[in-house]
């Protein structure tokens, strides 16, 4: 079987370092770079992050490209549930290997150029605020002929948000960015927290997970455990929603999603409702969908799904 060439632009972030660990032991993707963004932390601190994160993973040689400072048009926000660094209360150690002289934005470009020229269509995965994409389709409309699709976490359509009352915290960060992604006409598959919040990473799940996950297992413990929200009132158990790494999990196991069409809108004037997502899932805009929406997700083959993943790193030390 022929690997899925993929980027991952993301801002990590204690669930997209979750996503990248279950991207790095998967064969059947061909991570092409890592596009670190400002988002749950600043660029500085992203791209750090994601330099340690290959480390850990074993895959020091894929390309990390430092990508965008700031939002297009906003002010920076942060996450609020990652720590002061982005990884919890986990130190890992200093980075070896370097970021790459190419921004984030060019290496964009030039990929995505590429892979129009040879017809090898490329899946960006959006794992936090979509300014690295959005800016390379304002500077080069017509990389969306080397788009697969984009696959994205990010948005809430009849859950509430969880920054503002409205809004998720990747669309706030960047509504703009999200617009122009949203408006480009590329295949988009939108993971909102509809999604995420079906599947919840809770105690007993943590103490599988380091069971299993080999020479990770104390870093993923504690990044697991830092996750843990404890509001039951909201989420209906202990734990966190895993967000981002249903990103990697719809490309390696659709089976487990469930997806209706809508068309999106993204707001990005109004401060009070600031990056709300409205799906008009009933046609009443008449414009034509723009986003496969996940809409229910097999929450039990999803946990088990991440278990055998993660279950490869005790595969590659006895190797």
């Amino acid at each position: 079987m022929k690997s899925v060439p993929i980027i991952i632009d993301c801002d990590p972030g204690i669930d997209d370092t979750i996503a990248l660990l279950t991207a790095f032991v998967s064969p059947e993707l061909e991570i092409l770079g890592i596009t670190p963004v400002c988002g749950n932390q600043p660029l500085e601190r992203t791209v750090r992050n994601a330099l340690q994160v290959c480390e850990l993973g074993g895959r020091p040689e894929i390309p990390v490209h430092a990508g965008c400072f700031r939002p297009m048009l906003r002010d920076p926000i942060y996450g609020q549930f990652h720590g002061k660094t982005g990884l919890g209360n986990t130190v890992l150690p200093d980075p070896v290997k370097t970021v790459e002289a190419m921004s984030a934005v060019d290496f964009l470009i030039d990929t995505l150029e590429r892979a129009a020229l040879s017809g090898e269509h490329v899946t960006v995965c959006c794992l936090g605020p979509m300014t690295n994409l959005a800016v390379a389709l304002r500077m080069r409309p017509q990389i969306t002929r080397g788009i697969a699709r984009v696959v994205m976490m990010g948005g809430a359509y009849r859950e509430p948000g969880n920054r503002t009352m409205t809004s998720e915290f990747n669309m706030l960060a960047d509504p703009h960015a999200a617009h122009v992604v949203f408006s480009s006409g590329v295949p988009i598959v939108a993971l909102a927290l509809d999604a995420t919040h079906q599947v919840m990473l809770k105690p007993e799940h943590v103490a599988q997970f380091v069971s299993v996950s080999g020479a990770i297992s104390k870093t993923l413990g504690e990044l697991m455990a830092f996750w843990d929200r404890n509001d039951v009132a909201r989420y209906g158990s202990r734990g966190g929603p895993l967000h981002d790494p249903l990103v990697i999990a719809y490309i390696l196991a659709p089976q487990l999603f469930e997806t209706a069409r809508a068309r999106v809108f993204i707001e990005y004037e109004s401060e009070l409702c600031m990056g709300q997502t409205i799906a008009d899932w009933y046609g009443k805009s008449g414009r034509e969908p723009s986003a496969e929406i996940v809409t229910k997700v097999n929450a039990e083959g999803i946990i088990a799904f991440f278990l055998e993943r993660l279950a490869r790193y005790t595969e590659k030390v006895a190797a």
